[in-house]
């Protein structure tokens, strides 16, 4: 009942207030039947063609035409490609979605151990160069980034190509650049979570019981300290999408970072429209599964 509870009262208003900004957006942008028709049109053929558009409707009755159409899941022909822009949105996602949680496997892998290790090593030699160097990852641009990967990794030592998706071996730079910065927040993030749980009574009640320092790392502080660390996964993912619009311009990957900057470049509405709202819902499913991470991680947490 909880997780129907905040369907209905999150997740639905969520995408209406969305729908509409969406909406908002795309009507004050400009004229799409100006866009739409040559230059030699006449103003006779541009209000034909505003009409058979309902551009001349009501404000309120052309946002709940949109929001119709969005329902079933229409936002309308791309100027550019004259296809359906649905269509090509999700013609491009698996690509933008693949390269994303390939980033965060590779940002989850490097960031929990050293987050950890830095973290038992506190006030060490090794504790102050894993957070001195996750300062400096997170200070670092993607595209600087994906520019100093290219030098090193494609044209000095030529071992990965720099653009397309065409095998495993493409994923690597793309990945790295978009999991660097990730990586970096996560071990700070990580460090300072274990930090606060092993000071915690249950913790030094279980040493004091004469358990074996794995099993109180393992069992009472890791879970423990996973929660936040789940949350600024959930919260980052989403970012990661939108990062990579960066990203896939450095390295020609066909998702749909790409091809929102090109339909920019070309006014082409339609497909601005499909991305930012995929992108959206895309933000609100994982925060969704992120509260219900949440339960398995710790039963004590309730939703209401």
């Amino acid at each position: 009942m909880g997780i129907l509870k905040k369907v209905f009262l999150q997740v639905i208003p969520s995408l209406l207030i969305l729908s509409f900004i969406i909406f908002c957006l795309v009507y004050v942008a400009g004229d799409p039947a100006s866009m739409m028709l040559p230059e030699n049109a006449t103003a006779a053929d541009r209000e034909m063609l505003r009409d058979s558009l309902g551009l001349n409707d009501p404000f309120l009755v052309q946002y709940i035409n949109f929001l119709t159409d969005l329902m079933r899941g229409d936002f309308g022909m791309s100027l550019q490609y004259q296809q359906p822009a649905s269509d090509l949105v999700m013609s491009r996602l698996a690509a933008t979605l693949t390269l994303s949680l390939v980033a965060m496997v590779i940002a989850v892998v490097i960031s929990i151990p050293l987050g950890i290790f830095a973290a038992l090593k506190r006030n060490t030699f090794l504790d102050f160069l894993i957070s001195g160097v996750s300062i400096v990852g997170k200070a670092m641009p993607n595209f600087w980034i994906g520019i100093m990967l290219i030098l090193f990794f494609a044209v000095v030592i030529p071992i990965f190509p720099v653009s397309g998706a065409a095998s495993p071996l493409h994923f690597v730079l793309p990945a790295f650049t978009l999991g660097i910065a990730l990586a970096a927040e996560m071990t700070r993030l990580t460090r300072a979570s274990v930090l606060e749980v092993i000071e915690q009574e249950y913790v030094q009640t279980a040493r004091s019981k004469g358990q074996k320092e794995y099993i109180v790392i393992g069992k009472h502080v890791f879970l423990n300290a996973l929660i936040p660390v789940v949350t600024i996964i959930g919260l980052q993912f989403p970012q990661l999408i939108g990062g990579a619009i960066v990203v896939e311009t450095v390295f020609s990957w066909p998702g749909i970072g790409r091809l929102l900057l090109t339909a920019m470049e070309n006014s082409d509405m339609a497909v601005v429209q499909a991305i930012v709202f995929v992108i959206a819902l895309i933000t609100i499913t994982v925060n969704l599964l992120t509260d219900l991470l949440y339960r398995v991680l710790d039963p004590r947490i309730k939703y209401n």
